[in-house]
C-alpha cells in the first residue's frame, strides 16, 4: 500500500477536481427540483381531468351471500320460493310464521342485503324488493356411516350458499 499523503501534501489539481465535483453535484440537484413540480402538476391536472370524464352510474341493486350455510340447498329453496319477488318487510312477515329450520338463515341474508342497500347506496327502506334469492350447493362433507359386519356406507353433508339481491321500485 502507498503511504498516506498528510493534508499539507495534497496537490492543487486534486482540490480544484473536488470542487467541480461539488459544483455538478449542487447543479444536477438543482435541475431536479425544478422538475419535478412540473411533472407533479401536470399528473394532478390529469387526474382532474379523468375523474371528471369518469363518473359511475347510479347502483339500482344490493346483494348478500350467506356461504356454507348448514342445510341443504333442498331445504333452503323450500323457504325461497315463498319470498322470491316480495317486498322486503313483506317477506320478513311471511318467514317469521314459517316452521322450517331454514328460516333463520334466509332472514339474515334479506336484512343483509336490505342493511347494504340502505347504509352503502342510499335506497329507501320502504320501496326495496327481492329481485333475485337463490341457493347453490355449498360445501360438501364426505363421512361415514358404520355398517354391520364391520362394513361402511357414505354420507355426503350438504351445505349451501345463499344469494339475495334487492332492488328498489
Amino acid at each position: 500500500m502507498a503511504p498516506r499523503k498528510k493534508n499539507s501534501e495534497v496537490s492543487v489539481a486534486e482540490v480544484e477536481e473536488k470542487e467541480v465535483v461539488k459544483e455538478t453535484k449542487k447543479t444536477t440537484k438543482k435541475t431536479k427540483k425544478v422538475d419535478e413540480p412540473t411533472k407533479a402538476k401536470t399528473k394532478k391536472e390529469n387526474k382532474k381531468e379523468k375523474e371528471v370524464v369518469k363518473e359511475k352510474p347510479p347502483v339500482t341493486e344490493a346483494y348478500a351471500i350467506a356461504r356454507n350455510i348448514r342445510t341443504t340447498p333442498r331445504k333452503v329453496r323450500l323457504v325461497i320460493d315463498l319470498v322470491r319477488g316480495k317486498d322486503v318487510k313483506v317477506a320478513l312477515g311471511i318467514l317469521a310464521n314459517v316452521n322450517k329450520a331454514a328460516t333463520s338463515d334466509v332472514i339474515k341474508v334479506i336484512k343483509s342485503a336490505a342493511a347494504n342497500a340502505t347504509n352503502n347506496f342510499q335506497m329507501d327502506e320502504s320501496r326495496l324488493y327481492i329481485s333475485e334469492i337463490y341457493a347453490t350447493d355449498g360445501l360438501k362433507m364426505k363421512r361415514y356411516l358404520p355398517r354391520a359386519k364391520g362394513s361402511a356406507s357414505g354420507m355426503v353433508k350438504r351445505c349451501s350458499n345463499i344469494t339475495v339481491k334487492v332492488k328498489m321500485r
